[in-house]
């Protein structure tokens, strides 16, 4: 069983690092058949020349500014599920103690919702919550504030799982945002329209011998591809799919230990 955990663990971390250059091997699969293509019917009609390196040098440049502008925000968005369990855990804490000290039956009531609520936060990060749900069980926790001030709850407990409501809600739509924006988009079409006219310029273009002309066919396409397809997948670090983190979004293992420790709680 070990040595199960330990091969699934090694699998998921090698198809986390090598994701980006799986998705890359159909165009590289397609520009080396139409690099054959074109060698073997005769369509290698240019010359290698300052132009083509210059336009080379340009797409690298801007491939170098995307990825500048979109690192900054990712960042950002890696602080974002530890700020959000640690609201989670403060609310809990602070329910908890009322709980305990009070024999509280609305704070117990609060402990026992956090517990779906937590549960439904996960599903709304793999996109099977809509925000809105999101913002409405948020806001259902107003009335249990309500019972626990109608106990005469010290006032600033009540206002403290405020406070935190208050971030968690300002984290969803932050977290919404980024997830519903991208960044410059006509910045993204000029580097495709460049990359791909860098790979057809490669297709066509003749270098002797013609295995060292595949090979740098090949490797400045891969390069430009690998590129644009990670700074895509950067600037969404919040897409998850079925399997959870595929190597490019942010790590939600603050959150699953939240609800992890929630499952042996009171």
């Amino acid at each position: 069983m070990a040595h199960q955990k330990i091969f699934n663990k090694s699998t998921k971390y090698i198809w986390q690092k090598w994701s980006v250059a799986v998705k890359v091997m159909p165009v590289m699969v397609l520009v080396a058949f139409l690099k054959f293509l074109s060698h073997h019917f005769g369509f290698e009609i240019m010359e290698l020349n300052a132009l083509f390196t210059s336009l080379v040098a340009g797409t690298i440049f801007l491939i170098g500014f995307l990825i500048t502008g979109v690192l900054s925000d990712y960042k950002e968005s890696e602080k974002i599920p530890s700020e959000l369990a640690a609201s989670l855990k403060s609310m809990y804490d602070d329910a908890y103690t009322i709980y305990k000290s009070r024999n509280s039956t609305p704070a117990q009531n609060f402990l026992e919702f956090q517990k779906s609520f937590t549960r439904s936060l996960m599903d709304w990060f793999y996109k099977k919550e809509r925000t809105k749900a999101m913002l409405e069980k948020l806001r259902m926790m107003n009335d249990f504030f309500v019972e626990m001030d109608k106990e005469n709850v010290p006032a600033p407990y009540i206002a403290k799982m405020k406070n935190d409501q208050g971030n968690i809600r300002k984290i969803i739509l932050r977290i919404k945002t980024v997830r519903d924006t991208s960044f410059i988009s006509s910045a993204y079409a000029i580097v495709e329209a460049m990359g791909f006219l860098v790979a057809v310029g490669l297709i066509v273009m003749k270098i002797e011998p013609f295995y060292a002309s595949l090979f740098f066919t090949l490797l400045v396409t891969f390069l430009i591809a690998y590129m644009v397809f990670l700074i895509k997948d950067l600037d969404n670090p919040f897409d998850y799919g079925d399997k959870g983190e595929s190597g490019t979004e942010i790590s939600l293992k603050p959150l699953r230990d939240h609800e992890a420790s929630l499952k042996d709680s009171v």
